[in-house]
């Protein structure tokens, strides 16, 4: 793998998913700043660009480009993926979650204050993304299934204004996750801890990536590809949605 300055984080990885750990293990922001190319963002983090280029290369030459076949599909298939690849996800994991963190902060808490705002920005997070995914499945994927049927206009106007919502919440998303890996110290388990306590780090860094991964297809993938076929019908009205 050849990464060149063009290429940006969200490219590289809808084109090599297996290279996603290393860009969450680095700090790099490959979802709701994905538009950034590798250089800038090494730039910006203060990293030496070759170093990271090769570790990328290290790691496609080993694991191959992974699950890439939603980046072929179409407006309505990759809603359908998304919906039961991540919602679904989190649909069952969140309130899981929030459970496991109320019971680890409750055994371990005083030998482990940081635990209370692990619980509690776990519940913050479910908060904000239950509804969000009420949303797409009720409002936004069925709007775009109707403008791939050939719908112009809908209450809310155009599928570019839910898009906007979306893309806010998604960054609100971003935020809530940088805090809680902040607070849960990079999901470094201590000595101490039991069972439970390392299977809620271990879910809650796979949640993160999973949630990286969902934000990727659809404010690069999906939203850009739903802002353009909108546009073909609205040319006069010509908007900008961040994607590669």
């Amino acid at each position: 793998m050849t990464a060149t300055r063009e290429e940006t984080l969200a490219e590289l990885v809808s084109a090599r998913p297996a290279l996603a750990p290393i860009f969450e293990r680095l700090g790099l922001d490959y979802c709701c700043n994905g538009n950034r190319t590798l250089a800038d963002a090494c730039a910006a983090a203060g990293l030496d660009r070759s170093e990271v280029a090769a570790a990328l290369a290290a790691v496609a030459a080993v694991a191959g480009g992974g699950d890439t076949g939603w980046t072929e599909l179409g407006l309505v298939d990759l809603a359908e993926h998304v919906v039961a690849t991540h919602h679904a996800y989190l649909h069952g994991e969140l309130p899981a979650l929030a459970a496991l963190a109320e019971k680890v902060a409750g055994v371990h808490g005083e030998r482990h204050p940081e635990l209370a705002e692990v619980a509690a920005l776990v519940h913050e997070l479910r908060a904000d993304l239950e509804p969000h995914l009420a949303k797409e499945e009720r409002v936004l994927f069925p709007a775009i299934a109707a403008l791939v049927a050939g719908r112009r206009h809908f209450p809310f106007g155009t599928v570019v204004n839910p898009i906007r919502t979306m893309t806010v919440e998604h960054d609100r998303a971003g935020e809530l996750l940088a805090r809680l890996r902040a607070a849960a110290r990079g999901f470094l388990v201590p000595d101490d801890a039991c069972a439970s306590y390392r299977s809620l780090y271990e879910r809650l860094e796979a949640l993160e990536l999973d949630t990286h991964l969902h934000v990727l297809k659809e404010n690069h993938v999906l939203f850009p590809r739903a802002v353009a076929l909108q546009v073909t019908f609205d040319p006069g009205h010509p908007v900008a949605v961040s994607g590669p």
